[in-house]
């Protein structure tokens, strides 16, 4: 493989898999809930990249911990936009028990030839290159 460009960033990686409780309270509170699994639920989720000063796993829980609402309400939110149909009582041990969270502190930039950028989900229309 030296051949190939070998470029890592300097951010580490966090994913939250959802558990079976969230499989549960999608089919619990939607109308016409949609015929998955948990493990086609757990396919394609939202990868956040994070600080690389996080050392290890216990550290990206840490990380995770004092941001638990954000993550929580940004999941059920791409889920269904009608908040009645969220869980009430939102804690940080119903989030454990709702997602693992997976650590990876090695993200490898494949794309170097395209530059990164942000977009603002605020305003779609705004890209920002990074410099």
């Amino acid at each position: 493989m030296h051949n190939y460009p070998r470029f890592t960033i300097n951010r580490h990686l966090i994913i939250l898999m959802p558990k079976q409780p969230v499989l549960d309270w999608i089919k619990r509170v939607d109308p016409n809930p949609p015929d998955i699994t948990l493990e086609e639920l757990r396919l394609e989720q939202n990868a956040f990249l994070v600080p690389d000063a996080l050392d290890g796993q216990q550290d990206a829980e840490k990380w995770v911990q004092r941001r638990w609402q954000m993550f929580f309400e940004g999941f059920l939110e791409e889920w269904y936009t009608v908040e009645s149909w969220w869980p009430q009582k939102r804690t940080y041990k119903m989030f454990k028990d709702w997602f693992d969270v997976q650590y990876h502190s090695m993200v490898w930039d494949l794309a170097t030839s395209e530059p990164i950028s942000y977009e603002d989900w605020d305003s779609p229309n705004d890209e920002v290159p990074l410099s």
